[in-house]
């Protein structure tokens, strides 16, 4: 059986990742999470919830240079998270700068370490627009780097990288993910504030299922 790392944030798109890749029945999974300094860290309590759920090792590696050298609203020292749709301009200000490449990097050297072969993370089409660490070309260049950057070669997996929310929703809908243990919201509130862009795209990929958001139903 082929060795896979994951990146589990903990969102929902991560989250269906690690359930489409255990349900395929394929790879020894582990799952890596990172507490960069984000305002929303009730993330990383849903991935460890879903780690264990799944019966996976997990770990969490703080990064607190991101939260103290970095700038952008994601950051808890940042200014106000910006409201309205996903891919409205000022949904800009929550990059990260060089975020996916720093986790990718200490990923990958996690795996090799562990001498797995492959590695995943839930980049997906709604990204395109705001992130630019989740876009083909920076996939492809980092494929690229991932055979290049020891003498173990890691293959590079993002499978929604086409498919917008509402796609891994209706996917997760049917391997039967519990979406009340997923996290979304970029604020650090303890329910979503439904006005951020994270919270927009999440409810319109719910409506376009026809289903409730168990995290709302839980309000």
């Amino acid at each position: 059986m082929k060795r896979a790392l994951i990146i589990l944030s903990g969102g929902l798109d991560s989250t269906v990742l690690a359930h489409d890749i255990l349900a395929r029945g394929e790879k020894q999974l582990a799952a890596v999470s990172f507490d960069y300094g984000q305002k929303h860290t009730r993330e990383l309590e849903c991935a460890a919830r879903q780690a264990a759920l799944l019966g996976i090792e997990h770990q969490t590696i703080a990064l607190p240079f991101i939260g103290e050298l970095f700038d952008s609203a994601l950051l808890k020292k940042g200014d106000e998270l910006p409201k309205g749709h996903y891919e409205d301009d000022n949904m800009k200000q929550t990059v990260v700068p060089n975020r996916n490449m720093i986790m990718l990097s200490i990923a990958t050297g996690i795996a090799i370490s562990q001498q797995r072969t492959e590695l995943f993370y839930g980049a997906h089409g709604g990204d395109h627009a705001i992130y630019p660490d989740c876009r083909p070309d920076f996939v492809e260049a980092m494929k690229s780097a991932l055979q290049l950057c020891d003498w173990q070669k890691i293959k590079l997996h993002v499978p929604y990288l086409q498919d917008d929310k509402a796609k891994i929703v209706k996917h997760g809908l049917n391997l039967g993910v519990d979406f009340a243990q997923t996290w979304t919201c970029y604020a650090g509130g303890a329910h979503p504030c439904g006005k951020c862009g994270s919270c927009v795209e999440r409810a319109q990929a719910f409506a376009l299922n026809k289903v409730k958001d168990p995290l709302l139903t839980s309000q």
